[in-house]
């Protein structure tokens, strides 16, 4: 398997593909080869594209031969997650309610990725209706970390991280409602950004929950950048798509004088020994950069956690309310779960849950005008069992026990305080493996602080995927 091939950052590949040293044909046939003999182990795509995907990539080949490429993506793959539209096709979501919805239109995001020369190879594996910070469902079984197959790869964006870090597609899209990019993104060792809310447009009725994102996935800071420069940009079916379309710069200053925060557990989650110490050794990259990093007391307490749980079970579970009734027996366990708990949730709940995000920002804000940056752990322990299951197994960290749901994920405060942008990277990988992440958060809407970190931290350490003994043993 030519690893250097699959592994080849989106940049380098449009670059070779210009040169004419490189052909879309001759990268797809690699990622396809990958995909089909991992298919069965990791379990990272949903439905295939595999034959179109190589006539799109011969028409790909044919432009660039003729120095005529019709876009920023042409000819990379790019996996879309498995819950937003592309039309004529199907759509899962990963239920088994859903299993025979075929959109007649196609998502904002994914029309833009598509009308820039992409090709959409693949569907990627999400939990039952993107519901869990693990991969598994009744209808497409679970989904692993290529890292270590005993491990999930996060979620809900879990087929996308997977496929990236075993080295079947370029790019890949994933969806942030409590995490879901992040968690996937740390999981897998790759970079995975959450924008700000209303940056990239998004489908009703979930753009209009300002918890919700989609954003990129990739394996380098700038093939995440090419990708969020193509999905983000106000779109006229959704109002709370932002105008005027922000263009990421692609080269930044250093970070010398920079002041970074730094929380390790935000006030009230439990952090392991192994992402403690990693965490540590990347604040100390920051250092020597130039940066000043000082740790720092947010004034949260429990109640943060407390209230984005609120949130998500009064909104996100509510929806899912109605499927109760008739298709319960066709759920999975966490779904059926959380819709019986949205339930119980009152408006006067939901109205509190945005109290205590007034408070938390009320520190927060100030914070960031001191600070041009913060640093957290992106999850608290460096992974949970592929087929761990909310409702019937028991967390630790570290023989501390904690919930099951989103406990052990420090990423729920940035989708309460959603304007914030949150860009995690790579920070090591624990005993078992599996990669362990930091997230860095940028002021409000001001996305390219956070690129700017997230480079210049990459540079110093010099990249991820680039070698042979840097990528998953497969």
């Amino acid at each position: 398997m030519p690893d250097d091939l699959i592994y080849m950052p989106a940049t380098e590949a449009l670059a070779r593909f210009e040169a004419k040293s490189l052909s879309p044909v001759e990268l797809l046939s690699a990622q396809i080869e990958r995909a089909q003999a991992q298919s069965e182990t990791l379990n990272a795509f949903t439905y295939t594209y595999f034959e179109e995907a190589m006539q799109a990539a011969r028409e790909s080949e044919a432009r660039w031969a003729a120095g005529d490429p019709i876009g920023c993506l042409d000819g990379l793959t790019v996996a879309i997650k498995d819950e937003s539209h592309i039309a004529g096709k199907p759509t899962s979501y990963g239920s088994l309610v859903m299993k025979d919805f075929v959109p007649d239109d196609t998502s904002a995001n994914n029309e833009r990725i598509l009308r820039e020369g992409a090709i959409v190879h693949a569907r990627t594996a999400t939990p039952e209706f993107s519901s869990a910070v693990v991969t598994w469902s009744r209808l497409w079984g679970v989904t692993r970390n290529p890292w270590n197959p005993e491990f999930t790869p996060g979620g809900s964006s879990g087929g996308a991280a997977a496929a990236l870090a075993a080295g079947m597609t370029t790019l890949a899209t994933g969806s942030d409602i409590g995490g879901s990019i992040r968690v996937a993104a740390s999981c897998c060792g790759l970079v995975g950004f959450k924008p700000p809310y209303g940056r990239n447009p998004d489908d009703t009725p979930f753009n209009l929950d300002y918890y919700c994102h989609t954003g990129p996935l990739a394996r380098s800071v700038q093939d995440a950048i090419l990708l969020q420069n193509v999905m983000c940009g106000p779109d006229p079916r959704d109002i709370a798509s932002l105008y005027p379309k922000l263009t990421l710069p692609t080269v930044y200053p250093d970070l010398t004088g920079w002041r970074i925060a730094l929380s390790m557990d935000l006030g009230s989650f439990v952090i392991s020994d192994q992402v403690r110490r990693n965490t540590l050794a990347a604040v100390d990259v920051f250092r020597s950069l130039g940066a000043t990093v000082e740790e720092v007391d947010l004034g949260w307490g429990p109640e943060v956690q407390e209230a984005c749980h609120t949130h998500l079970g009064h909104i996100f579970g509510g929806e899912l309310t109605e499927l109760l009734d008739e298709h319960a027996d066709d759920l999975t366990s966490y779904v059926r779960d959380l819709a019986e708990n949205a339930g119980k949730s009152s408006g006067r709940d939901l109205v509190r849950s945005m109290e205590i995000a007034g408070a938390a920002y009320k520190t927060l804000g100030p914070m960031l005008e001191d600070y041009d940056a913060l640093i957290c752990p992106t999850t608290g322990l460096p992974g949970v069992p592929a087929d761990f299951d909310s409702t019937r197994d028991s967390l630790d960290v570290d023989g501390t026990p904690i919930g099951t749901t989103l406990e052990w994920v420090l990423t729920t405060p940035f989708n309460m305080l959603s304007r914030c942008p949150v860009i995690s990277v790579p920070s090591g990988f624990g005993d078992n493996g599996v990669p362990t992440g930091i997230q860095i958060v940028a002021p409000t809407y001001r996305d390219a602080v956070a690129f700017q970190a997230a480079l210049a931290y990459e540079d110093a350490v010099g990249g991820w995927f680039g070698a042979a003994d840097t990528r998953p043993h497969l």
